[in-house]
């Protein structure tokens, strides 16, 4: 009977457990911290290799290539974004690709942010046309209102890459509808944080303001695209494949 017991026990031990979480809670910690790092270094490396290509079209090849500068000043901008898109994507891919599709989250974490950041700009640029319309001198409430649009038409922009991501997250979390809203989120932190930066440059040296404030906009831009996302994607639950019989 004792016999029966211990082959009992050593049988239950070597069930393993059904994963709950799509990141297993020993491993959220680790996870959270590469997800945001990689975040961060994407968003930088995809930023330098996006200028120095904008950089190229732009100043470079016109000297070397007959086509008119507009024309290529349009191609290069097109293509750098879709460089850092690339970029930005492929790094989060190396750490998400542990439980979700690596290659399928850069190609629609690509294809999300070239939509979002172009819906985003066509809407603020019709917003400011509206602006430039009336041909007089803006009152103050009339800024504040021009302003809260262009901030709305930036946070709801994050609305489309959290869609693209989402065709990705849907077959591995459980209510994974919910990462749609996401990217918005950040987004609307990423205008809060730019609003409390400008108020804070006033205790920024003259000298320095233009530099401090610049990088500090890239690096809290890039702490709220790898700190929210990884915090929710450590707290969804994991979607298990039905076996069919």
């Amino acid at each position: 009977m004792h016999t029966e017991s211990s082959n009992s026990i050593r049988f239950t031990a070597s069930i393993p457990r059904a994963r709950k979480f799509l990141i297993p809670r020993r491993k959220r910690r680790i996870f959270f911290f590469r997800f945001t790092l990689m975040t961060l270094l994407g968003w930088v490396a995809g930023g330098i290799a996006s200028l120095a290509l904008k950089r190229l079209f732009v100043d470079l090849l016109p000297a070397v290539v007959n086509f008119p500068h507009p024309v290529l000043s349009i191609w290069g901008e097109y293509i750098s974004g879709l460089l850092f898109a690339l970029i930005f994507g492929a790094d989060q891919a190396l750490v998400v690709r542990q439980y979700i599709s690596g290659r399928r989250w850069m190609i629609t974490t690509t294809l999300g942010w070239l939509v979002a950041t172009n819906v985003s700009a066509i809407w603020i640029q019709y917003i400011y046309f509206q602006a430039v319309s009336l041909d007089r001198a803006l009152s103050s409430q009339e800024m504040l209102l021009f302003g809260f649009l262009s901030t709305l038409a930036y946070v709801t922009s994050g609305l489309w890459l959290g869609f693209f991501q989402w065709l990705v997250l849907r077959k591995h979390a459980v209510e994974a509808w919910k990462w749609v809203f996401v990217p918005a989120i950040s987004f609307f932190f990423i205008s809060i944080s730019m609003l409390l930066l400008n108020q804070a440059r006033l205790f920024i040296p003259q000298l320095n303001q233009n530099i401090v404030r610049y990088f500090s906009e890239q690096i809290l831009t890039a702490l709220m695209l790898g700190i929210i996302p990884g915090i929710i994607l450590c707290n969804f639950k994991f979607r298990a494949k039905v076996k069919s019989k």
